[in-house]
């Protein structure tokens, strides 16, 4: 046997499974709190222990799971202060580069946007929670892309992972969602106009508000 294939194998397996529960962790299958029992994992994701053991480690990396010795693991769950915290960092980078966003805003990236604006409001009236939250996301990175710093745009992913990113923590009421949803045309209006302050204001109002 090759055992760098084998290794690189087992490696890709590990990640998969990492893949497989920060999905659910994202998508309020394991809420924050959850206590992950790897037996239970094993069989969810109908894979061994050690790849169970490998992924969730990886996950505490990322802070998005807690160990406690002699507990086990749990998803993290952050209190306000973190949250808060969070916004605020994201609030700074993704202000920071509002110039560059609109910079390298052209005709046809504006369109796209308004397409994936679009799709976020059809996802209110006939789509699921968790399609809802993919829409939203890729109105975000496509947004954010824009400033043509790809390490900063997936700080800034990795950083949205760090409170509860799932759905049900975003939206608390149909009335938050159709806002998310304004602003996200709202957003797309200063971005055609070259407003650079109104752009920083919507992004600042749109992350403090809904963490979105």
């Amino acid at each position: 046997m090759n055992l760098s294939k084998a290794k690189s194998g087992a490696a890709r397996k590990s990640a998969d499974v990492t893949d497989l529960i920060l999905h659910d962790i994202l998508a309020g299958t394991l809420a924050p709190g959850t206590w992950l029992k790897q037996i239970d994992l094993e069989q969810r994701y109908n894979c061994t222990r050690q790849e169970v053991r490998r992924a969730l480690d990886r996950l505490v990396q990322k802070r998005l799971v807690e160990h406690v010795p002699n507990r086990g693991y749990h998803v993290f769950e952050p209190d306000g202060r973190q949250a808060d915290e969070v916004s605020e960092i994201r609030v700074i980078l993704e202000t920071g580069v509002a110039g560059r966003i609109i910079a390298n805003a052209s005709d046809p990236i504006i369109r796209k946007l308004r397409d994936l604006a679009r799709r976020f409001d059809d996802l209110i009236m006939n789509g699921t929670m968790i399609e809802l939250y993919e829409a939203n996301l890729a109105f975000h990175h496509a947004l954010l892309s824009l400033c043509g710093n790809r390490e900063l745009v997936s700080l800034v992913a990795e950083i949205r992972q760090r409170t509860s990113s799932a759905p049900v923590s975003q939206w608390k009421t149909r009335a938050r969602i159709e806002q998310s949803s304004r602003e996200h045309h709202q957003m797309i209006d200063a971005l055609a106009a070259g407003d650079i302050q109104e752009l920083k204001r919507l992004t600042v109002q749109h992350i403090r508000q809904s963490g979105t």
